[in-house]
């Protein structure tokens, strides 16, 4: 490998290996991206099953406040991929994009006559957010379990107006995240995870000593020293310049200097989800929210009531006549 050529964000590879009680625990321990795709169809059948997995997933009241556009056009699945910049979303023979879906069930509190502010409740946005991801995991592992591959895609967020456009979603339907289903053209390999001693805390948050947290993320990422040149330290100095100042930089560098690499934290949040970069944009996303129909993060009046000032200062509602 060219040693100024970056390796993958992922981490590092490796085939997976272990003995597990049952095929559940197998399919979950050994469930790797796939982002090359054979030619091979997935049969409607075995797509169909897959589908009411996640449709039987766990949702908050039962309410399923989602939405799955199914995508098998070539022509619409290469526009997304270089909508993403992910070219291989092209060549999975389905792509799922999973949406929060308020429009439907505010249609059908109407047609019950039932009140309905769901659209401008943070309460529904978190619950639903959570639902719509749980459906799409239900999906991932049904997948695996008929020996098909898959790979989220996050990046939908950065082209919110342009897939609403582009699959004609109304208001309260937010696009979260887009899932590729096909065969894989290659085995897969898995990814190295930290281990419960790092994630998992016994009936309360602990502490973990820098020794040991340094220790765990070496290991997750097989001690990679990533490549330092003119470049790289130019970037990560810009970053570390415009979050943290001067001094921090120049320590940050010094570091780097003095070990003769960038390490993995390092490449992550000075290279690639770039510290400097990532927060911007944050008020056209509660711009987008709202052009989506969503108001969660405004303060609520309800449309039916008219807040007034009474004479002892006191507020009280009246019928909007």
């Amino acid at each position: 490998m060219n040693k100024d050529k970056m390796p993958s964000h992922h981490g590092f590879k490796e085939k997976a290996a272990g003995i597990y009680p049952n095929e559940t625990m197998k399919l979950l321990m050994e469930r790797a991206s796939c982002r090359n795709f054979s030619d091979r169809k997935i049969p409607d059948d075995v797509m169909n099953q897959i589908l009411d997995a996640g449709i039987h997933a766990a949702t908050g009241g039962n309410l399923q406040p989602y939405s799955i556009i199914k995508i098998q056009s070539e022509t619409a699945s290469r526009e997304l991929g270089d909508m993403c910049g992910q070219k291989f979303i092209a060549k999975a023979p389905v792509n799922l994009l999973f949406c929060i879906d308020w429009h439907r069930l505010e249609k059908w509190a109407r047609l019950e006559i039932a009140p309905f502010s769901a659209r401008d409740s943070f309460r529904h946005f978190w619950i639903s957010f959570q639902d719509t991801i749980i459906c799409a995991q239900n999906i991932c592992t049904a997948a695996d379990s008929f020996g098909i591959g898959s790979v989220y895609i996050g990046t939908v967020m950065d082209i919110m107006i342009e897939v609403r456009d582009m699959f004609k979603l109304p208001k309260g339907v937010l696009p979260v995240v887009l899932l590729c289903l096909g065969y894989p053209k290659s085995e897969l390999m898995v990814r190295r995870k930290l281990g419960r001693e790092i994630v998992v805390h016994e009936e309360e948050y602990g502490e973990i000593s820098d020794a040991r947290l340094k220790d765990a993320y070496a290991e997750k990422y097989h001690h990679a020293k990533i490549e330092k040149n003119k470049e790289r330290l130019e970037r990560i100095r810009e970053v570390c310049l415009k979050i943290h100042g001067n001094s921090f930089a120049d320590e940050c560098v010094a570091d780097i200097e003095n070990k003769g690499h960038i390490s993995v934290a390092q490449r992550y949040f000075g290279l690639h989800y770039a510290a400097d970069i990532m927060p911007e944009g944050n008020e056209d996303f509660l711009l987008i929210m709202k052009e989506f129909g969503f108001s969660w993060f405004e303060k609520y009046n309800p449309k039916g009531v008219q807040v007034t000032q009474n004479q002892g200062g006191n507020n009280e509602g009246t019928e909007d006549k």
